[in-house]
């Protein structure tokens, strides 16, 4: 791993992988969202109160499919290949293990001499 983190190369594929954490982010929280609905809705009495739950429960598993379907088709997500999707997970482990042994914060932040002299500096 480059240890300059200012370096540019070290932003390769990463919008598709924080896209990738994103996604498995939103799929936990509307999972979250469907089964704290479906918690309220059995202990909800009004039939109105009930109605709008039922809705959004209904709501939320359309959701969270929606989510899963994006997630399978761009295959960040491998839900009957559990070996494919270990691996997935342990290479996202790595990496943030990885991230977290980072000096995010070194001590000589200077480019001074990396890049051309502007024209000012040529007089």
């Amino acid at each position: 791993m480059n240890n300059d983190y200012q370096d540019p190369i070290n932003a390769l594929n990463m919008p598709e992988k924080a896209d990738m954490t994103f996604a498995m982010d939103f799929l936990m929280r509307a999972k979250e969202g469907v089964r704290n609905t479906a918690i309220a809705l059995t202990e909800t009495v009004t039939p109105e109160a009930r109605a709008v739950l039922r809705k959004q429960l209904h709501q939320g598993i359309a959701l969270h499919q929606e989510i899963a379907e994006l997630m399978l088709s761009k295959k960040w997500f491998h839900p009957y290949e559990l070996h494919e999707q270990y691996q997935l997970d342990h290479l996202s482990a790595l990496e943030t293990i990885q991230i977290g042994h980072m000096n995010l914060f070194p001590e000589d932040t200077s480019r001074k001499g990396m890049f051309d002299r502007t024209p000012d500096e040529h007089q």
